[in-house]
């Protein structure tokens, strides 16, 4: 609000007629002030509350949740004047000091006039209600507070700055008015009382009450100050963009959430949401458009539950204490509010959405992120602007597909891992054995000399080398004794059966390698009795980094073997299972200072 030009007419049909009877009041209570004979205490009286009126507009206190200008300790002034000298002294000192103060820092002349009015008339009305109440005692002196701050604040001020802040904005009086009380309720009661013992002090002796004002103006700095200090962490864990939790604010809440969630025994959702088609709003409208999409986005997110901006154009929504059915109408309500908005100038713009739950599907931290991501990856893929849940059968194509589909080296990992993971929690390993001997084999690949590229693949195909146990029955996997011959032909096929599910996607050399990761260096191996450098390389690495992780791995019916003691078998088994370099590379990785000796055979 600068001139009354720029001002909307709403706007002006409040802020006129408040100047107009703003000004009228302070001009009524210099005249009836002047009017009546005033000794020079009663001028000193009223210039030392006048300036601590307008020390006290300099230095407002910030309230959460309020904007910059927060609350000032002047309401304690303007109180203690109109009891102590009377209403026209507290309306000039109400009005004077903040005007004051205002003009000093070159405020909008139309937002200064407005201002004063408005305490003007505050103190104007609370000034006459109290000049009715009479009496010495405590009680109605506290009674005259009371009543004095609340007509001061909560009947005229919060009406007069909740009106002209809805005919601004747009936005219901009383939301506005409701927002106010809840965010100064706590720090006027506050000021009431204070107001009250410079009022008690005053009357024992004046000089009494300066003692007063310095506390006073102290906490109003030490709040300040605080206020900054807390707010320089927040803006270290707030996205600037959106004002949502940022990345590592996400992550701390989600663990905090989670230990939560463990030891009430409830659960807690996890909603991971992508904008669709960010980059071609960004493209054809540029990228200050593209942020006040994500913006408005992220307002729509506020009503789902706490949020964060991921990055880019990744979002998440934490959901305590409710279930994968509580959780997905939540995020369909989300998908729903978002299609709903209609952004001048761009169109419609949608988002996709997935959810995992704890403690149902993911155990921990890393897992419940993985298993969301899983799920908005198949919400993507089943054409977006839609929710999914996470469910291993569904999501177990998507995860497929997503391994050619995306150039993102680690989206394709994270669709790697969560593969594995659905293998190793039918299998009878304990913990992620796909994940390590994918670990094992990139470890292996580099020591040999592979480039990165080449690393990459290995890893990837380690941890999809029993991707075909999928189609073999639980039973047989975690069968504690001997198999039957049937059963062990069945199990066997697990290398064919995942190469005939990466073959369909291209996945190559992968599909070869997992093909044959079976094969034996002195081709006793299975399903093609491959023999030495026949077998490809990456399969003979899988090979030795599986044996060891299952040597070395607890599983439902044995111990693990001793790291020493799974190397030597692995050297022992050198030129008939194993092929000697690469258990040697193996060795070297792992006791790089004391290497087993592997000989030919």
């Amino acid at each position: 609000m600068t001139t009354p030009a720029a001002i909307p007419t709403r706007v002006l049909a409040v802020v006129a007629p408040v100047i107009v009877a703003g000004a009228g009041a302070f001009g009524f209570a210099l005249f009836r002030y002047a009017d009546a004979p005033r000794s020079a205490s009663d001028l000193a009286a009223l210039l030392g509350l006048l300036a601590s009126m307008a020390l006290a507009e300099r230095f407002p206190v910030p309230v959460e949740g309020m904007g910059a200008g927060g609350v000032t300790l002047g309401f304690v002034f303007s109180v203690s004047s109109i009891i102590l000298l009377g209403w026209p002294a507290g309306v000039i000192v109400a009005t004077g000091g903040p005007t004051f103060t205002h003009l000093l820092q070159r405020r909008p002349l139309l937002r200064v006039a407005y201002n004063g009015s408005m305490f003007a008339l505050s103190a104007l009305a609370a000034g006459l209600a109290v000049e009715h109440v009479h009496g010495s005692s405590a009680g109605i002196l506290v009674a005259r507070v009371v009543l004095c701050g609340f007509i001061y604040y909560w009947v005229v001020n919060l009406v007069l700055i909740s009106a002209v802040l809805s005919a601004d904005s747009g936005r219901s009086f009383f939301t506005i008015a409701r927002e106010n009380i809840t965010q100064t309720t706590a720090p006027f009661a506050f000021m009431a009382s204070a107001a009250l013992t410079l009022i008690v002090l005053w009357q024992r002796e004046p000089a009494l009450s300066i003692a007063l004002v310095g506390p006073l103006l102290a906490i109003a700095l030490y709040q300040r100050s605080t206020f900054k200090a807390i707010r320089a962490m927040r803006l270290a864990l707030t996205d600037p963009l959106t004002g949502l939790g940022n990345h590592r604010s996400f992550h701390e809440r989600l663990q905090r959430e989670l230990v939560v969630a463990e030891e009430e025994g409830t659960s807690l959702a996890l909603c991971l949401v992508d904008f669709d088609d960010l980059k071609s709003v960004n493209d054809r409208f540029g990228h200050p458009v593209g942020d006040l999409v994500l913006g408005q986005v992220a307002s729509r997110l506020r009503q789902g539950g706490e949020s964060f901006r991921l990055g880019g154009d990744e979002f998440a929504v934490l959901l305590p204490r409710q279930d994968e059915r509580q959780a997905t109408a939540v995020a369909r309500s989300i998908v729903e509010r978002v299609a709903a908005l209609d952004v001048e100038g761009v169109g419609p713009v949608t988002v996709s959405a997935g959810v995992a739950t704890y403690p149902t599907q993911g155990s921990g931290r890393d897992e419940l992120i993985r298993l969301a991501d899983s799920a908005l990856y198949w919400a993507k893929k089943d054409g977006k602007n839609r929710v999914r849940a996470y469910a291993a059968e569904s999501i177990f194509r998507a995860n497929l597909e997503q391994l050619t589909d995306t150039p993102d080296r680690a989206a394709r990992y994270r669709a790697a891992e969560s593969l594995a993971k659905a293998v190793d929690e039918r299998d009878a390993y304990t913990g992620s054995h796909s994940q390590r001997v994918g670990d094992y084999s990139a470890r292996i690949a580099r020591r040999l000399g592979a480039d990165e590229p080449g690393v990459g693949l290995t890893r990837l195909a380690g941890n999809l080398h029993d991707l075909g146990k999928l189609a073999i029955p639980e039973d047989v996997l975690r069968k504690p004794n001997t198999l039957s011959e049937a059963e062990r032909l069945m199990l066997e096929r697990h290398p064919q059966i995942g190469f005939r599910m990466l073959e369909s996607l291209g996945v190559d050399p992968v599909a070869e390698w997992v093909l044959h990761h079976h094969e034996r260096w002195d081709g006793a191996g299975y399903p093609n009795r491959l023999a030495g450098d026949q077998i490809p390389l990456g399969a003979r690495i899988i090979f030795v980094a599986d044996a060891y992780d299952a040597m070395t791995s607890e599983r439902a019916y044995r111990q693990a073997v001793p790291q020493r003691d799974a190397l030597a078998e692995l050297e022992r088994c050198a030129g008939t299972q194993f092929d000697p370099a690469v258990v040697k590379a193996l060795s070297e990785e792992l006791l790089p200072a004391e290497p087993l000796r592997v000989s030919a055979g």
